[in-house]
């Protein structure tokens, strides 16, 4: 009895020490759930913030259509699928906004941007390469001269060959009415191959050209 009796305190003494150490592990590691539940956002914000492009994932698509506005990276001469959130066989999306509105489009190329208003935004690719081989937009005109303003600002901006598209200029004036179908001799200026493919029609009310972004090698 007497040899048993300075154990049991000293066992009792042990308990509220164990259950201390415990509950301090508990709330060090609720601790440290909290804190990342609570920079989770911040860490979040602090990426879109940062990181000023878009992706084409699902999420990202929804972002595009719900801000009208899509930025990609090509800076690198390429837009690689592991950079905008898609698997390397998929063929991407195609995004369409014609009902509601039209895309503030950016493309970072090697030297400068390459940009327009487009209400679809189309991507090239197969299910064996790691990046896309072309990003496709449409630019609009609801005139021949605003038609002609597009023409001539992409040669000032990406050196799209000027002869050839003043020629062409000269012919659609000529003849307001002509319906053609005519691919201007691309620029490289931004490090990327810009290429206009015309779709005009005198008879309709709205012009279109076709912008296809491809890298240069």
């Amino acid at each position: 009895m007497n040899g048993t009796c300075p154990t049991a305190p000293r066992r009792q003494r042990r308990q509220p020490a164990v259950v201390l150490l415990a509950l301090s592990a508990c709330l060090a590691l609720t601790g440290c759930q909290i804190s990342g539940t609570t920079n989770e956002p911040t860490s979040q914000g602090s990426t879109m913030s940062t990181s000023e492009f878009s992706t084409l994932d699902a999420a990202g698509v929804d972002r595009i259509r719900d801000s009208k506005t899509a930025r990609l990276d090509m800076s690198s001469g390429k837009l690689e699928k592991a950079a905008v959130r898609v698997t390397e066989d998929s063929y991407g999306p195609e995004i369409n906004t014609k009902d509601s509105g039209k895309i503030k489009l950016t493309i970072v190329a090697p030297s400068g941007e390459i940009s327009g208003e487009t209400d679809r935004i189309r991507l090239n690719t197969t299910n064996k390469r790691p990046d896309f081989s072309e990003v496709t937009y449409f630019l609009t005109a609801g005139s021949p001269d605003e038609y002609f303003e597009l023409i001539r600002d992409g040669v000032a901006r990406y050196g799209i060959d000027a002869d050839s598209a003043e020629r062409w200029i000269a012919g659609a004036q000529r003849d307001p009415e002509r319906k053609t179908d005519f691919s201007i001799t691309s620029g490289t200026s931004t490090g990327l191959d810009v290429n206009y493919d015309l779709r005009y029609d005198g008879g309709k009310d709205t012009q279109v050209i076709i912008v296809h972004v491809r890298p240069t090698d």
